[in-house]
């Protein structure tokens, strides 16, 4: 089964949040505890959501007593992606595609070496073309939709 992490989930919630604000007070920056108490997740959860956001650059932090946290860019241009990568690392569905970290025991004998990139991309590419502003809204992106069915005649028209 893919799953995402909590961590990254939690991570989708703080950012959206993050947005949230912007639309308000777009040069305002948000706490932890602030960020906490407004998504429900612990604070210290949030904080550690925060460090690795920071760390990849998907957020700024800034410090001193009207420190906080705000976006670095818009919820539209910052992909699912983007938040897996900066949380979890390389996106990697097994141990022997491209990126991948781990190492595979079996690969001198594997038959299906290499193969898996192939999915692995395509999961890729289907992850970076969902940004956060999608997942505000909730709505489907122009890539995944499928195209209305004609509508069926009535029998009454046959």
């Amino acid at each position: 089964m893919l799953r995402l992490s909590k961590l990254t989930d939690y991570a989708v919630v703080v950012l959206i949040r993050l947005g949230e604000g912007d639309r308000v007070f777009p040069d305002r920056v948000q706490t932890s505890p602030g960020l906490s108490a407004g998504t429900g997740l612990p604070e210290p959860t949030v904080a550690k959501v925060l460090k690795f956001l920071a760390s990849a650059g998907l957020v700024a932090s800034q410090r001193g007593a009207r420190g906080g946290y705000r976006l670095m860019r818009p919820l539209a241009t910052i992909s699912v992606a983007d938040v897996i990568i900066a949380v979890d690392g390389p996106i990697a569905l097994t141990a022997c595609v491209d990126g991948s970290t781990a190492g595979c025991e079996v690969s001198s004998v594997c038959a299906v070496k290499g193969r898996w990139d192939l999915v692995n991309d395509t999961i890729q590419h289907a992850l970076a073309a969902i940004t956060l502003a999608d997942m505000r809204t909730a709505s489907v992106p122009r890539a995944f939709r499928i195209p209305a069915a004609a509508p069926l005649l009535s029998r009454a028209a046959e």
